[in-house]
């Protein structure tokens, strides 16, 4: 159920924020907390929550963390968000049935 840990993390504004910005390039701490009106520790705390999330990985890029998105947490929500898009598309599909055979 890695899924619960994604949409936990994600319903923080302020990861959401960390999460949209890093899906759009990949960032160091510093690069990120520039844009927002938190301190660099603050930023560091949330993106320890992405990453205990399997949202965000990091890697060290000389003596910089540059935080990029990690696949495997977001495969794991896009399946559990898939089924209600497969569940949707059934139930449309069976409506549509019901509706020409009358």
């Amino acid at each position: 159920m890695a899924y619960v840990d994604s949409l936990v993390a994600l319903a923080d504004p302020t990861r959401r924020s960390l999460f949209e910005a890093i899906a759009a390039r990949p960032a160091s701490v510093k690069e990120l907390a520039a844009n927002l009106p938190i301190s660099r520790p603050a930023v560091s705390q949330h993106l320890k929550v992405l990453q205990n999330a399997d949202l965000v990985k990091a890697h060290a890029q000389g003596t910089r963390r540059i935080y990029e998105l990690d696949r495997r947490g977001l495969e794991a929500l896009r399946t559990y968000l898939d089924q209600f898009w497969t569940d949707a598309l059934g139930a449309y599909a069976a409506e549509v049935a019901r509706r020409t055979q009358t």
